[in-house]
This record gives C-alpha cells, structure tokens and sequence, in this order.
C-alpha cells in the first residue's frame, strides 16, 4: 500500500511532498507576464477598415447566388431542353425519312446519270443519251422539291426554290437544250449525290445511336430476364463492345446507354445542321438568281420607302403647314378690315391682335418648314456624319460613348441612312430601354460604313412588321445594307448597320 494509501487508513492526513509545492515566487514569474506592448489594443478590434461593409458582403451573396441559379439553370437545360423540345423529335423524324428519301434518290439518279454518259459516248446512242440525262436533271429537281418540302414540314427551315424551269426556244430540240443547261437541275443532281454520305453515315449513325443507347438503358431489366447469364452489351459508340456477366456490370450498362440518350440529342442535331446546310447550298437559288432577286426586292422597297417619304411630306404640309398659312391669311384679311379702308383705324386694338396671332402663326409655319427640310436631309450632315454623331451624342440624355474612324467620306445617301438610324436608335435607347451608358460606332472597314450602337439596357428589342426597327431595316436594304439586332432579354442590346460606300 502507497504512503497516501496509508495515511486514509489511518486518518492522517496527506501531506504534499515539500519538493513538489509550486514555489510562491513563482506563481507570477514576471516572465512569463504578456508584453502590455503585445496585447491588442481595444481600438483595433473593430477596425472599421478591415471591417467588411454589408452591402458588399449582400452583393456578393446575391452574384454568387445568380452564378449559382445559372449554372444550374444551364445544366438543367443541358439535360431535359432537348427532350422537351419539339426539334428534337422533329429531327429525329427528319432523318428516319430522309435516310431512306436520300439512299433511293441517289439509286435512281447515279443510275439514270451514269446510263446516260454511256449512251452519250457512242455516235450511235448520243439522242437517247442526251435525253436521259436531261431527265436525270427534271427528276433531281423533283426530288429536290420532295427533300425542301420535307425540310419545311418537319423543321420549319423553308429554303427559297430556285427560278422555274423555262425554256425559251421552240420545239424538242430547243427544250432539251435548255434543259441540259439548266443550273438548278444539275445543282440538284448534285444534292441528291452529295446527299448518300449524309444519309448513310449521318443519319443512319445518328438512328443507330438512338437505337442502341435506348437498348441500353433498359439492359438490366433484359439481363435479369435472361436468367441472368454472360451477355454482350453494344454501346452506341462504334468499335466498343461491353461483356456483362455482373448485375454491376448491367447497371454500367445502363450508365453508357443514359449517356448515349443524352448525347443523341446533339448528335442528331449536327448531321441535321449538315443536311440543311447542302440543302440552302444547293436546293436553293443560283448565286446569280438569289443577286436578281435581291435587287428587285430592294428596288420594290425604295419605291415603297419613296412613296411613304412622300405621304409623310404631304400629310404634314397639309395637316401643319398649311393649315398655319391659311389661318395667318384670315388674321391678315380681318386685320385689314380691322383697320379699314381709309382715315384712323377703327379698332385699332383688335387689329393689334390679329397681326399678332398671324405673326404666330407665319413663325409656327417656319418652324414647321424647317422640320420638314430637315428630315428630307439634316443640315447637320453638310460637315460631314462624324460631326452630326457627335451632336447626337451631346444632345443625349443618356451618356453615350462615341467612336468615329471615316477617313473616307461616304455619299450624301448613305450618311443620311447612317445617321437616322443612330437618331433613332439613340431615341429608342432612351425611352425604352433604360439604358444607364450607350455606346455609338462609326468604321470603315474593307469599303464599307459600319455603324454599332450597343446599350446596357433591359433588351428584349425585336423588328416587329410596322415599327420603328422593321422602318429601318427597310430603309437600309434600299442601298444593299444589312441590319442585325442582337438583344437578349435582360439586355443588353447592340444593333450594327453595315453600309456600302455609295449608294
């Protein structure tokens, strides 16, 4: 038994051993005392520079919670957008029809092309063969008309049909003249060949990938009702094949065949893209053909563009100026009876009056002129358009950021497009968009205007048939012009005007 022990059995009482007693001297070793220079000052403790301001830290939260909301969003959209999308289906459909559509249009037309060059070669054959080959030129163009049709049925993508055949000779041989030089024909015989290694290779594989990732994820279900033995599973990646003999190895299976599903969207959607991308090339009009077209539809839109321009100048007269005039002639003629014919007036007040409501009006007339002449062609544009920007941009409520590079002055025609469509692009900022900074470009780049007006605003902004967007994109396409709004909803907005150098 322990001395301690000892001591409780006995009832004496334990004594510490003397040698283990803390010394007193050195209960507070000053030593071992805390610097009074090392301690922290009570003012540094909540130092307001170092102390985070709320409404940061509140900012902060919300952006990385929109970060958040958006990634998942996008993820989200990744996954379940494409099942949900009616294209989807429509271009799965698209190739299911056209795989077949294009393996026989290509049988029918190799044949036909290949039956009449043999034919053509001889002497003997070269009518019979020149007359197969003219029909291997109507028939592309028929099945040309079946593949745009099937385009526009089920994808909505409606490619503009080349010009008729026409034949402006007389007779047979007139007509198969024209037929052998026709263009679009041998441009459609061209699709239909070109179309086999889109139809056996894209849309079969993209078939073939629907087909197998669908067989996979429903391979645990088949594995287990296959009393479960050593099967093969084919993943729709070509060259891979998977041995299950594992109810882990099933479900494996089915991870490669979700994935397969989830791909398949996009894939489908790639040879798609492919197909419609040789339709519009080779289905549609001839470069030529597409040029006169354009031209006569810009002509339709100047002349309609003149004939509104004059209206407008006509309304306004009438329904402004000239009402204006006519009131300052019948203040005049009863400011002249006012006055009499000879001797003192006898309302000379009334006459006052009178000349004074003309003198309004004859200024309210100017006035009205003057707005007039101005929208026919800004005065503003005699220094030149960069000099007209830069009083847009001074006179704009908004601040607005402005950028001109034109060494080479363009025509009066094109500046004045150029600088409506700022003018109203910068009015349409302003009001509608709640834009806090506009930015305003002016280039030339490779002979052309290039005009940019950019916003951070709302967005949302569309051409819709009758506004002021859809007015100035006619009026740019007048002159060979193009037009292109980007807004998003949510902003922002930036629309950019391309303008040749002359008119």
């Amino acid at each position: 038994m322990s001395d301690r022990g000892a001591a409780r059995v006995h009832g004496t009482p334990h004594v510490r051993d003397p040698a283990r007693v803390r010394d007193p001297a050195r209960v507070r070793d000053p030593a071992r005392v805390r610097d009074p220079a090392r301690v922290r000052d009570p003012a540094r403790v909540r130092d307001p520079a170092r102390v985070r301001d709320p409404a940061r830290v509140r900012a902060a939260g919300l952006v990385r919670t929109a970060v958040l909301v958006r990634a998942s969003a996008g993820v989200r959209a990744l996954l379940r957008d494409p099942f949900a999308h009616r294209r989807t289906w429509a271009e799965l459909a698209y190739c299911a029809v056209g795989l077949p559509l294009g393996l026989a249009g290509f049988a029918f037309i190799a044949m036909l092309l290949a039956l009449g060059v043999v034919l053509t070669l001889p002497l003997v054959g070269a009518l019979v063969g020149v007359l197969v080959l003219a029909a291997d030129a109507a028939l592309a163009r028929a099945l040309g008309k079946v593949h745009r049709a099937l385009a526009a049925g089920l994808l909505g993508e409606r490619v503009t049909a080349p010009t008729p055949f026409r034949s402006r000779a007389g007779g047979v041989l007139g007509r198969l003249d024209a037929r052998l030089r026709d263009g679009d024909g041998w441009r459609a015989v061209a699709y239909v060949l070109v179309k086999l290694p889109v139809a056996a290779f894209g849309m079969s594989y993209a078939i073939c990938w629907w087909l197998f990732s669908l067989l996979d994820v429903v391979f645990p279900l088949y594995w287990m009702a296959g009393a479960m033995g050593p099967m093969d599973v084919l993943p729709p990646v070509p060259g891979g094949q998977l041995h299950v003999s594992s109810y882990p190895g099933a479900l494996g299976a089915l991870a490669v065949g979700a994935g397969g599903v989830l791909v398949a969207p996009w894939l489908t959607r790639a040879v798609v893209a492919a197909d419609l991308r040789l339709l519009r090339a080779l289905l549609g009009p001839g470069r030529l053909d597409q040029r006169v077209r354009d031209l006569e539809e810009t002509r339709a839109l100047a002349v309609d563009d003149a004939a509104a321009t004059l209206r407008r100048l006509e309304r306004d007269l009438h329904d402004g100026a000239q009402v204006r005039l006519v009131a300052l002639a019948m203040s005049l003629d009863m400011a002249k009876e006012k006055l009499g014919e000879a001797g003192p007036p006898p309302d000379a007040d009334g006459a006052r009056r009178l000349v004074d409501t003309a003198h309004r009006n004859a200024a309210a007339a100017l006035t009205e002129l003057r707005d007039l002449s101005r929208g026919l062609h800004p005065p503003v544009l005699d220094d030149g358009l960069p000099d007209a920007l830069a009083g847009l941009a001074a006179r704009s409520a908004v601040p607005v950021a402005l950028t001109v590079d034109v060494p080479v002055r363009p025509t009066a025609a094109i500046e004045a497009i150029a600088y409506f469509c700022a003018a109203e692009l910068l009015t349409n900022a302003a009001k509608h968009s709640a834009a806090r900074n506009i930015a305003i470009e002016a280039v030339q780049r490779d002979g052309a205007l290039r005009l940019r007006v950019a916003d951070d605003g709302r967005g949302g902004a569309r051409p819709a048939a009758g506004g002021g967007l859809a007015g100035l994109a006619q009026r740019v396409r007048t002159v060979d012009g193009t037009f292109t709004v980007a807004s998003p909803a949510g902003g922002p907005t930036e629309v950019t005007v391309v303008l040749p150098r002359h008119a």
